[in-house]
């Protein structure tokens, strides 16, 4: 994903380790529904209740108590990896490490299981509540500013994609020295033309153009022309 014009620009967010070693142990699945069995106070619902999102619930959990992962995971005696994993429905926890993890909050598995739903994930995004991630809103020239990127959703924890509708004014560029990352990216040219390089290789692309390479090549965009550009743009994980 393109940097035009930004000093600051973060370190893309790494991928969660696949280490989980010295955790309890974690089966491969979506982590949509508790194991089967009986602990502490009470019985826990069957595997196959569709209604638990278990990832869910533990990081709305822990984001209430005030916790990053790496602290909940401190506090219960695992792997920063282990909650990550679970929070993102990526691994699905036998009843012992689900335990040991709320051990960290701390909450019974009765209590996590007893606990109302929270609001779904938003699916849809109107224009108006994209989140603008580049200062003021607006990129076209006349309104005086360089770029615009308004990111599809507002938090990306736990997510491993980055959608950005972008407005580059003339002239926009991500500077003289090449941007290289962990990651891979592509978009969509809607407007105007934009000057890609990755590598060795340059073409200026205009609308309807697309591009899609892997983020740890070098790469620089530059807008060409006097017309603005507009580019739709997705990256994974989330550099920004």
């Amino acid at each position: 994903m393109p940097a035009f014009g930004i000093s600051n620009r973060k370190t893309p967010m790494a991928a969660p380790s696949p280490d989980i070693a010295g955790a309890e142990s974690l089966s491969s699945g979506r982590g949509r529904g508790p194991a089967e069995g009986r602990e502490g106070e009470g019985a826990v619902p069957p595997a196959d209740d569709p209604g638990i999102d278990i990832g869910g619930r533990l990081r709305r959990l822990r984001e209430e108590h005030g916790l990053s992962q790496r602290e909940l995971a401190r506090r219960a005696g695992v792997s920063n990896a282990t909650v990550s994993l679970i929070e993102q429905n990526r691994a699905s926890p036998s009843i012992g490490s689900l335990k040991r993890v709320l051990d960290g909050l701390p909450l019974s598995l009765a209590a996590f299981f007893a606990l109302p739903e929270g609001p779904e994930d938003p699916v849809f995004f109107p224009a108006a509540e994209l989140t603008e991630i580049a200062g003021r809103a607006g990129g076209h020239a006349a309104g005086g500013e360089l770029i615009s990127y308004r990111q599809v959703g507002c938090d990306l924890s736990g997510r491993a994609l980055q959608i950005l509708h972008e407005r580059l004014a003339p002239g926009a560029d991500t500077g003289p020295t090449a941007l290289s990352h962990a990651g891979e990216e592509g978009g969509v040219v809607i407007r105007g033309r934009v000057e890609l390089t990755v590598g060795p290789r340059r073409r200026i692309l205009g609308p309807g153009d697309a591009y899609y390479f892997q983020s740890r090549l070098p790469h620089r965009f530059r807008v060409v022309g006097e017309e603005p550009a507009e580019i739709v743009s997705a990256c994974t994980p989330p550099s920004f």
